[in-house]
């Protein structure tokens, strides 16, 4: 019995890992950080462009960092305080990222 529950651990381990190969985001999977994610915020807010501490305030990230995930982890942050606000106090986020180096790419909110 100790022995099933083990193997079905271990096989729910490996299956999480195969399974978060294939997704954006990475949450439920020990698998390594094997991405470097450099990012910057530009954010305004009823037409003034936030200051970085004002959007380290905001998002509880700073405004130019380095994540050792997925971009999609940034990005559910951000989504997760816009969604949480009325739409009067969401604010314009243009976020630059460039993962392992890669080109950069811009993820924007709201959706366009």
């Amino acid at each position: 019995m100790r022995n099933a529950i083990g193997l079905a651990f271990l096989a729910f381990q490996l299956a999480a890992i195969v399974y978060a190969r294939f997704v954006p985001s990475r949450y439920f999977c020990w698998a390594p950080y094997d991405m470097q994610t450099a990012y910057g915020l530009q954010v305004t807010l009823h037409g003034r462009p936030l200051t970085p501490p004002e959007i380290r305030a905001r998002y509880r990230r700073p405004a130019r960092g380095v994540d050792n995930r997925s971009p999609r982890h940034v990005i559910d942050i951000l989504e997760g305080v816009e969604r949480r606000l009325p739409s009067a106090d969401q604010a314009q986020i243009h976020l630059t990222y460039r993962v392992n180096g890669r080109p950069e790419q811009l993820w924007q909110w709201p959706r366009p």
